[in-house]
């Protein structure tokens, strides 16, 4: 993990640390990306840190959506949320990720090489096409956008090495 001082990002390695879980490697790509957005942009994201705010109102001020998908290039999609369910044996989804009914206007979605900015409408419109792939997995249900599609349809895509930044940083 970095520390940052005076501009400067320290190593620190925690003896006991396990493999970051799921959770907080989102947590670190959305400082990643909040911190990309000030730079390049000027844009300032105020999260909220209680499961209150973020139920009632959304994860910012800002109405911005942070979400990590390691396997992008991989995979030549981009998998988009759009239901969940708590267990497996629940027999309906919730709405949730884009068709989630909260303060987002702006989804923006990807990993440490590739970022998109899209206009939430424009996703819950594809989405809603009929067009591409749903998979419904037993806790979650998602639509995969082909890259080539995510990019013609995005606001903004970020290459964070073409900014200048290296993996993670």
């Amino acid at each position: 993990m970095n520390e940052l001082r005076g501009g400067i990002a320290m190593e620190i390695n925690y003896p006991d640390a396990k493999r970051k879980t799921t959770f907080e490697e989102g947590l670190e790509f959305q400082d990643f990306v909040a911190d990309i957005l000030h730079r390049e942009m000027g844009l300032v994201i105020t999260n909220y840190s209680s499961r209150k705010w973020q139920f009632n109102i959304g994860e910012n001020r800002q109405g911005i959506e942070i979400k990590l998908d390691r396997r992008i290039l991989e995979t030549g999609n981009v998998s988009i949320e759009i239901g969940e369910k708590s267990r497996a044996d629940l027999s309906q989804y919730t709405p949730s990720g884009i068709f989630r009914n909260d303060n987002s206007w702006l989804y923006i979605q990807g990993n440490y090489e590739i970022i998109f900015i899209f206009a939430k409408k424009i996703l819950c419109l594809l989405a809603n096409s009929g067009k591409y792939r749903i998979d419904t997995l037993p806790t979650i249900q998602r639509f995969l956008l082909p890259l080539s599609i995510a990019e013609r349809y995005a606001a903004k895509t970020l290459r964070p090495k073409d900014l200048g930044y290296n993996n993670e940083s």
